[in-house]
């Protein structure tokens, strides 16, 4: 028996563990942020945010939101300057995030997004795309089809029922 390994894959498969990963965190400090904070702002309602870098990220955070893109923020700050605009310092006890996540890649496909629901201020959606075959739609570790979302081929997690934002 010849195994043979491809490092390529490997290091996608790595990068998309990393992915869920921090949007996992970064989910679980939102909703913390809403526990404790009394009432504090999860950002503009009206737009999506977006991390990414230099690279530009088409509109409406590259189709993944119905809202239009605020603007490329690379900033990784948890004090409401990061791309996602919210103060964790409010959070009883202090950010549970010493900054922002960011996605392992950084370019016009694979970033991270974030919306909030302008009915409601306290639902979110964060969304991540997968860039390996096991993670992705289809693939043996599937975490895009039944994550709940309104995207196929896009990992959509958050408290937004149907993560449609």
């Amino acid at each position: 028996v010849i195994l043979v390994l491809n490092p390529a894959v490997i290091l996608a498969e790595a990068r998309d563990s990393q992915r869920i990963a921090d949007i996992s965190q970064l989910n679980s400090a939102l909703g913390l942020f809403l526990a404790t904070s009394g009432g504090g702002s999860l950002g503009d309602a009206s737009k999506c945010h977006v991390q990414a870098t230099a690279t530009a990220v088409a509109a409406k955070c590259g189709g993944r939101h119905e809202k239009d893109t605020v603007g490329t923020i690379a900033g990784r700050g948890v004090a409401a300057d990061g791309w996602v605009p919210v103060n964790f310092g409010a959070i009883s006890g202090g950010s549970p995030l010493s900054s922002l996540p960011i996605d392992p890649t950084s370019n016009a496909t694979l970033f991270y997004s974030y919306a909030v629901n302008p009915a409601t201020l306290t639902q979110f959606e964060l969304n991540a795309n997968m860039e390996s075959e096991r993670y992705g739609e289809g693939g043996n570790d599937d975490v895009e089809t039944g994550d709940g979302g309104n995207k196929t081929g896009l990992y959509e997690i958050g408290n937004d029922p149907g993560l449609n934002l």
